[in-house]
């Protein structure tokens, strides 16, 4: 108790993490969230700027989808280490080379020369941020105590939630006026000024740095195999999945290999991890209701949290002629909402069993995306605003209420694990979410057009009807009786894929409907939190 007070009163206690100078909690809370707000704005800073990296790299938007991608599934990969070589090498350390490789591989990034070097430098950039946001969260767990603790989640919350909704504004408005690549540059002062509050602040705790003597004096070695397939089973599945629809699955000899490969990767990984003695993913916490609940709520939360960051930008900007700043500001009003959610939920979260909290806001997120359902030609700027606002209100309170779940039963030496598997989900859910809202959106296209299609033929009295109006509205305004006629059909035919493209987006939002739908029972089986957590209380 003693410690939990000193806390309170500073953060100088010996069991907690003392900063240089005899810094408070709150100054390191504010280095780790700055980190992590950084690492996780590229998850969508470069969203809007897909058209641009597209046209500047001579590739497809379907191949510049990548970039998002790549980056989220390294980030996941490495996500799994980061226990172990935080307690192998030192918390600081770790985190201080973390932020060092993110940097110079987001100045890389900006100087990238074709598509295959922007992906491996992203890559690198996803396997140095991988590591910040569950170091982040394990720091702030041991530098405050239980009471303290929901306030000190709502502020690294504002980095997690709040950064993916400016990404696409920053990213819009440096691509509109700058250049694609400063969607990359701009980390470069941001980095090292993390870097030198991170050398100036962080020390380990006494706890930590016993740990990590012990690791070396028994010989604890990484658990190489265990990382390597699971670096395969997730890489495999993304292949799988991104590349699924346009090698037409199964089909393809590519896809097949990497299905072949995820499978075998993932069943050889289950037997291996339980029997590993130092498993590189502890997969019993997945066995447990509290926890394994926790990871498939946060996996719905990171589907509909980087799929409609993606996606909303992506239809304003090819149906609605919105520029990329525009489109990156019809999301900036729900990260607004978002920020003062945050700090709401912050306070009110240790009088309300996190259990409710999540259950409200995945059905407020489930009806923003119900919401969406009602797209249309003639829609404004703030029927996509709007929908951001009622995600801004719902995703604090599933976000920080998870977080505080999730350590619920957990022993103080799982700590980082769970941290790292949440942040997993949280990752491989934005990345599933996308490739599955872009699958939905590519069938539902094809299956919308041959629908469409069936009632526009010269024989049809309704298809005829609007040939003959169109064909005298351009001849009223300058076009000759055969051009006026080509005009018109090539107008039907712009007016038909924009019909398809709506109905099919339609399709995606009914999609993360559902998603989000299922976090709602998945809610209600957990169990009661106390104050502060069993995990919390043993810190």
């Amino acid at each position: 108790m003693s410690d939990a007070a000193a806390a309170a009163g500073g953060g100088r206690s010996t069991g907690l993490p003392k900063a240089a100078g005899g810094h408070s909690p709150w100054a390191i809370a504010l280095v780790v969230s700055l980190a992590t707000f950084m690492e996780v704005l590229d998850t969508t800073i470069a969203n809007v700027a897909l058209r641009y990296i597209s046209g500047g790299l001579a590739v497809g938007p379907d191949e510049a989808a990548w970039v998002v991608t790549s980056y989220l599934v390294a980030n996941a990969i490495v996500l799994t280490a980061s226990s172990f070589l935080a307690r192998r090498y030192g918390r600081k350390a770790f985190f201080m080379w973390s932020i060092a490789l993110f940097t110079v591989a987001s100045v890389l990034c900006g100087f990238a020369w074709n598509l295959q070097s922007l992906l491996a430098f992203r890559v690198l950039q996803g396997l140095g941020g991988g590591g910040m946001a569950p170091l982040a969260q394990s720091i702030l767990a041991d530098s405050f105590p239980p009471q303290k603790r929901g306030q000190a989640f709502a502020l690294y919350g504002l980095a997690v939630v709040v950064a993916p909704v400016i990404g696409p504004t920053l990213g819009g408005w440096l691509s509109d006026n700058v250049s694609w690549h400063w969607c990359f540059l701009i980390n470069g002062p941001i980095g090292g000024v993390a870097l030198g509050l991170m050398y100036l602040l962080l020390e380990d705790p006494e706890s930590a740095v016993a740990e990590r003597r012990r690791l070396r004096r028994e010989g604890v070695r990484f658990d190489l195999v265990g990382f390597i397939l699971v670096a395969t089973f997730l890489g495999s599945l993304e292949v799988v999945l991104d590349e699924g629809q346009r090698k037409d699955w199964f089909g393809s000899n590519l896809i097949v290999t990497f299905a072949i490969l995820s499978v075998v990767a993932f069943v050889l990984m289950i037997p291996w991890e339980l029997k590993h003695r130092n498993p590189v993913v502890d997969l019993r916490l997945l066995g447990k209701r509290q926890f394994g609940a926790c990871f498939l709520v946060m996996l719905a939360t990171g589907a509909i949290l980087i799929a409609t960051t993606q996606f909303i930008p992506q239809i304003v900007q090819d149906y609605f002629g919105y520029t990329a700043t525009l489109a990156g500001l019809a999301l900036a009003p729900g990260g607004v909402v978002t920020v003062f959610m945050m700090l709401v939920i912050g306070r009110i979260s240790g009088y309300v069993q996190p259990k409710y909290l999540i259950a409200t806001g995945a059905t407020i997120v489930a009806l923003a995306m119900y919401d969406l359902t009602r797209l249309y030609g003639d829609v404004t700027f703030w029927f996509f605003a709007w929908s951001r606002i009622y995600i801004g209100i719902g995703l604090p309170m599933i976000f920080i209420s998870i977080t505080a779940a999730s350590y619920e039963g957990i022993d103080k030496s799982q700590t980082d694990q769970a941290s790292a598997l949440i942040n997993v989900a949280r990752n491989v859910g934005g990345s599933m979410g996308v490739s599955l809202a872009q699958n939905i959106l590519a069938y539902r296209q094809q299956f919308h057009q041959s629908r469409l299609v069936e009632h526009i033929s010269p024989g049809d009295p309704a298809y005829q009807e609007t040939l003959r109006r169109a064909t005298e509205y351009f001849s009223q305004h300058g076009a000759a009786g055969v051009d006026a006629q080509g005009q018109a059909t090539a107008w039907i035919g712009q007016q038909l894929a924009q019909q398809v493209a709506f109905w099919a987006y339609i399709d995606v939002f009914w999609a993360l409907t559902l998603v989000s739908a299922s976090a709602v029972p998945l809610a209600m089986i957990l169990s009661r939190v106390t104050s502060g957590g069993e995990a919390s209380a043993g810190h």
